[in-house]
């Protein structure tokens, strides 16, 4: 009697070839992010007086500080919770509920560590103006990140949009009719806010708003899984954002503002690209690397997949940038400010050094290895005010970015070494 042969299993496309479409699928958001932020820097290279550039790069760190534990904390954690969940039910209800508790008593914390220390020598009308928009900014976030969970792309996408538009646009309107820059900047802020509204509209449409009670019992369980990510991004606060902050605070006093552009340009054009990787690694590569977080073979071959992706790919770019960097800068900034080229080399090296490390420490965010990703943090710090003492002294601003540059080759041989490690130890385990 014949028999129908078996189906041939169709092959998994390769690891490249994933990684590629899913990241195209992200380009719209990448690409008005990339181009919001260009044309802002470029308003403030040519429309603020000297020193503006670096005032907004403090201002958005500002920003960054105060929205980190939610941003890089809360909200990833939720997706990873949220995505296998139905919307509206009972345990969706309480991640989602834990999560905005959390942001509420992070919001409280930084405030009142801001009303301490004052905002850039504003008064507290500036002041209440910031923490309304942090505050709407983070009802935002959060609402995209449950956007995210639920594989609502498009709306996500809009949202990121309307976010870079608005920002920017109200920016140049009120630098175009000179007004004061703690204005500009707060108006750049509240239209960011002003994307709540719309996110509520999607999130309702989502169906992820149904059934919740504001008045219901928080979730220990859910809280206590959520701290874990908190932690991690408490160390990213205390040892990165915090840590740019001051240096940026220390190089604006010691070398003067026209001084520090030169190095702040170099430094915001290296801000630029960066969104745009992480923005695709979050996306794209992180999603993934968490799905496979128990599988420690099928998540290490792709993190070498991407990586062989990357790393060639990386070095071209930022090498193209280099060799354009005498048109590059004038045009995306200003003519005055054609100096920072001299900042370039290091800053690119560095920056090729921490995306490739960023690959490896993703995996302790996906796997929630909250004490190693915390020593990883803390560590690199470390490492980083070490090299600004001994080489700012030495070298001048210079300094800046060759510490930045030395800083992660280091991590990202540290990251090999201990990657090659643990594939070595697993391998030689009984059993695997």
């Amino acid at each position: 009697m014949p028999t129908t042969p078996p189906p041939i299993p169709t092959p998994n496309p390769p690891i490249w070839r994933e990684f590629v479409r899913g990241s195209l699928g992200t380009g719209v958001a990448v690409a008005a992010r990339g181009a919001g932020a260009l044309v802002l820097n470029k308003l403030f290279a040519v429309y603020a007086p000297a020193g503006g550039l670096t005032l907004l790069a403090q201002f958005q760190n500002l920003m960054a500080l105060l929205t980190a534990l939610p941003n890089d904390g809360v909200h990833v954690g939720l997706v990873k919770y949220l995505a296998p969940l139905r919307p509206g039910s009972p345990r969706y209800r309480a991640w989602l509920g834990a999560a905005a508790g959390l942001n509420g008593a992070a919001l409280l914390a930084g405030a009142g560590v801001l009303a301490s220390r004052g905002l850039l020598g504003w008064g507290w009308g500036s002041l209440a103006a910031f923490l309304l928009g942090i505050v709407l900014l983070t009802g935002q976030g959060l609402l995209g990140a449950a956007l995210l969970a639920a594989g609502r792309l498009r709306a996500y996408i809009g949202l990121s949009v309307a976010l870079s538009g608005l920002g920017t646009g109200a920016a140049a309107v009120t630098l175009l009719q000179h007004f004061p820059l703690n204005i500009v900047l707060l108006a750049y802020l509240l239209a960011q806010g002003l994307t709540l509204l719309p996110a509520l509209v999607l999130a309702a449409r989502a169906g992820l708003l149904r059934h919740l009670r504001p008045a219901a019992p928080v979730s220990r369980l859910a809280l206590r899984g959520l701290g874990q990510f908190l932690l991690m991004a408490v160390s990213t606060l205390l040892f990165g954002k915090a840590v740019d902050y001051v240096l940026r605070d220390y190089l604006l006093h010691t070398y003067g503002p026209v001084r520090t552009d030169l190095w702040q340009t170099v430094a915001k054009l290296s801000d630029n690209y960066t969104m745009v990787f992480v923005a695709v690694m979050s996306s794209v590569f992180y999603p993934r690397l968490a799905a496979l977080a128990g599988q420690a073979r099928g998540a290490r071959g792709y993190l070498l997949g991407v990586l062989r992706l990357l790393a060639p790919v990386l070095a071209v770019g930022l090498g193209l940038i280099f060799a354009c960097r005498n048109w590059l800068l004038p045009l995306l900034f200003a003519p005055h400010l054609l100096g920072a080229r001299e900042f370039l080399a290091p800053q690119l090296l560095g920056d090729w050094a921490k995306f490739l490390s960023w690959l490896f420490i993703f995996q302790l965010t996906a796997r929630a290895r909250t004490g190693p990703y915390i020593a990883v943090q803390a560590a690199s710090a470390a490492v980083f005010g070490a090299l600004l003492a001994v080489l700012l002294p030495r070298y001048g601003l210079e300094g800046a970015v060759l510490a930045h540059a030395a800083r992660y080759w280091l991590l990202l041989l540290a990251c090999g070494f201990f990657f090659w490690k643990n594939r070595i130890s697993e391998t030689k385990a009984p059993g695997y």
